[in-house]
């Protein structure tokens, strides 16, 4: 997904219906607090109709997480920048996440929105139940947490400068893979999967264009821009 500008105001156009172009955008409080309350009854199920066990329900539950790692990866390299000739491929390849690198400061699509974001945890939901049938209650609330992790972490690395000297690589690799090359440095709730399959930057060598990386960052408005001279 190459473009010949980056937009680095205002955000892409998806859909010429006003209501479809609604439904695109999404807060992470919402999202947040959409899921928590739903996670936690999935959780509970599983403890009350299919008799898991609270140690059985926390290795599930961390399982999930790490499979999200892998899952991420997997996504963010083939599905979200898939290259194809089929122009319905590469409109979907776009609405998930080519806009993200056409107009990097819009921060309303860093998460997925409320109503697709239901309809694909449902449908992973059925996925994980026929694979791993009353297991599901421990896996699916760990891999759904693993998401919003992923987002909030994508969210805060376009915000704001890595708050501790460790996540520095992490921020970088996905600077890096915004306006260096957009085929390698997949991982951006962690870096463990790109240092697998070498699409891992390397950070020694790469100078930091700080340039670029404040063009990736949202844009805070001033404290004193919506004051009105009398």
């Amino acid at each position: 997904m190459k473009f010949d500008k980056i937009n680095n105001k205002g955000q892409a156009r998806l859909f010429e219906n006003p209501y479809l172009e609604m439904l695109t955008k999404g807060h992470p409080a919402v999202i947040w607090g959409m899921y928590i309350p739903l996670l936690s009854y999935v959780v509970y199920l599983g403890y009350t109709d299919y008799q898991l066990s609270v140690q059985n329900l926390i290795l599930l539950f961390l399982g999930g997480m790490l499979f999200w790692t892998f899952f991420e990866y997997l996504a963010h390299r083939y599905l979200f920048h898939l290259i194809s000739e089929k122009r319905n491929l590469q409109r979907i390849a776009y609405i998930m996440h080519g806009n993200h690198h056409h107009y990097p400061r819009d921060r309303q699509r860093l998460f997925m929105p409320p109503v697709p974001s239901i309809i694909l945890a449902s449908l992973l939901f059925g996925l994980q139940y026929l694979l791993l049938g009353p297991y599901t209650f421990g896996f699916y609330p760990g891999f759904i947490i693993g998401y919003l992790l992923y987002a909030s972490m994508h969210y805060a690395i376009h915000a704001f400068a890595p708050p501790f000297k460790f996540m520095k690589p992490l921020w970088r690799n996905h600077h890096l893979h915004h306006y260096k090359n957009e085929e390698l440095g997949f991982g951006v709730s962690n870096t463990f999967w790109d240092r697998v399959f070498g699409t891992m930057f390397d950070l020694e060598k790469e100078k930091e264009d700080k340039e670029k990386v404040k063009e990736l960052m949202f844009v805070r408005k001033e404290k004193n821009e919506v004051n009105h001279r009398s």
